[in-house]
């Protein structure tokens, strides 16, 4: 009894976009006796390169028409990829019709994700890139996969010859399993970037549906923990780019990203550290080092194994004062050649170099997964919402408390919620983060800063949401804040606004808030 695994393939439908290893590929199939098909100018390239090529419109008996859209769509070609070949009735339907099995269709699409990603396309360029014959024989051999043989990715041409080869032109029903799920998945992927583009049209891009789809960018050694599994997804090492020091782990990853996010705020030459995902300091100067010296000091204790993001490119001087502390990762937009040769002498510290025009164009919804699904958000890329912020105290601040107030709201949206900041109008001088109450986010900065010996007279104090009771307002003014900023939207605002003005607060609500969870 015939069976897939025995069946030996006959017949091949090649039609690529990506024409990587094709050429040999056809050569070594023809070489063992399996008559080729093929369209176009996959056709035409085959027979330039000497191999024996069968048209598909020779198959059809119908030219290729309308610029190539309509060559496929047959059904001498889809009989001949659906036909179940131990089934009676499609055998006779097959001998009534002239209908020949195809066994091996080797195919992948229009460069849909390429053309859309050229920032020279057009909507009709990028329209003319959804491929339609494509994949729907793709699809229709990945149903078929026990009698038709799916192949979408180059690097699996390797495996498939070596099975023709050694097996007397025969594929096993594992590995035929194994392809059309690849092919299934290769489908999925084109079909989401086509419609995630349709819904970047609309002004409301969050539908009925949603469907991440991403390829593998980089495997991962394990996830979060050791005992957990993790792999990276997209295109992330194309914003940043590791040019020295051992693999990044999940960790790593995660960190990075909300180093440089953070640090992106800044527009002066800025260094931001960071440690599980929350800044550790930030400090701004007229060169880095200043910035580096600045953003230490409000904490010399957690950098130790932190991440390190800079605005600027990494010079000498810069690389030599974060030398003298450990560091998992230091990311910038360049670095001289005499800071890579300093910095490079740990060879497990972690170099990246980011791309901040791909990073900018990358940020997209966020998405987080929950048990049986996403919650899915547009990004938070507002800083206040400039109608609705105003002083609501009797008390105007100052130009420097203002450049203060507006540094630490700047960091405060990049901290885990409760998130409370004091800071100068160049620095971070203390951070309360993740903590149940708000409170108690204000009482650990303090308790940090005067652990490091800083000085918080004067400074102003951000919050990522409003003071619910005025006990919050209170502890900052008590550790020497005299300028607050803050959301505003309290039940109590009023009750707080009061205790600002009995303080001699200048207060401004900006009427936007920056949870992070």
């Amino acid at each position: 009894m015939t069976t897939p695994s025995t069946y030996p393939v006959k017949r091949a439908l090649i039609s690529v976009s990506d024409k990587t290893g094709i050429v040999e590929f056809a050569r070594e199939i023809s070489s063992l006796g399996i008559e080729v098909i093929s369209t176009g100018g996959t056709a035409a390239l085959l027979r330039k390169e000497g191999i024996t090529v069968t048209n598909v419109s020779d198959i059809t008996g119908f030219p290729e028409v309308m610029d190539g859209r309509v060559k496929t769509l047959h059904p001498a070609i889809h009989g001949g990829l659906l036909a179940v070949l131990d089934d009676e009735a499609h055998l006779r339907q097959m001998s009534e019709h002239n209908i020949d099995s195809i066994d091996l269709a080797v195919i992948n699409l229009y460069p849909f994700e390429e053309t859309l990603h050229n920032p020279h396309s057009s909507d009709a360029d990028i329209i003319e890139n959804i491929d339609i014959g494509g994949p729907a024989m793709v699809r229709a051999s990945a149903k078929n996969y026990k009698w038709t043989a799916i192949l979408v990715n180059p690097a699996d041409y390797a495996t498939v010859l070596a099975s023709l080869r050694d097996n007397k032109n025969t594929i096993s029903e594992e590995l035929r399993r194994r392809l059309a799920g690849e092919a299934f998945a290769h489908t999925a992927h084109y079909d989401t970037m086509i419609a995630g583009y349709f819904a970047k049209q609309r002004a409301d891009s969050l539908g009925a549906h949603f469907s991440i789809s991403a390829r593998l960018d980089q495997p991962l050694r394990y996830g979060e923990n050791p005992h957990q599994r993790g792999a990276l997804y997209g295109s992330f090492t194309k914003c940043y780019r590791q040019i020295h020091g051992k693999e990044l782990s999940y960790n790593n990853i995660i960190d990075i990203d909300a180093a440089q996010l953070l640090v992106m705020e800044f527009h002066e030459p800025t260094v931001a550290i960071i440690k599980h995902t929350n800044p550790c300091g930030v400090g701004s100067g007229v060169t880095l080092s200043e910035a580096w010296e600045k953003a230490f000091s409000t904490d010399t204790v957690a950098p130790f194994g932190g991440i390190v993001a800079l605005n600027r490119e990494v010079d000498y001087d810069t690389a030599n004062t974060i030398h003298a502390v450990f560091t998992e990762v230091i990311i910038a937009p360049s670095f001289t050649d005499d800071a890579l040769a300093l910095l490079t002498k740990k060879k497990d510290r972690r170099l990246i170099i980011a791309n901040t025009e791909l990073i900018a164009a990358a940020t997209g919804l966020n998405v987080k997964t929950v048990t049986g699904g996403f919650v899915v958000q547009s990004p938070d890329s507002e800083l206040l919402d400039a109608e609705a912020m105003n002083v609501v105290s009797e008390r105007e601040p100052t130009d420097n408390e203002l450049a203060s107030m507006m540094y630490a709201w700047k960091v405060a949206k990049h901290v885990k919620s409760n998130a409370i900041v004091y800071a100068a109008a160049d620095r971070t001088l203390a951070v309360g983060a993740g903590q149940m109450s708000r409170v108690d986010s204000a009482r650990i900065a303090v308790s940090r800063a005067k652990q490091f010996g800083l000085d918080l007279q004067g400074c102003a104090v951000a919050s990522d949401a409003f003071f619910p009771f005025a006990d919050g307002l209170l502890q900052c003014v008590e550790a020497g804040a005299t300028a607050v900023i803050q959301p505003g939207g309290s039940v109590r605002d009023s009750e707080v606004i009061a205790a600002a003005n009995e303080n001699n607060i200048a207060m401004i609500c900006t009427g936007m808030r920056h949870f992070r969870h």
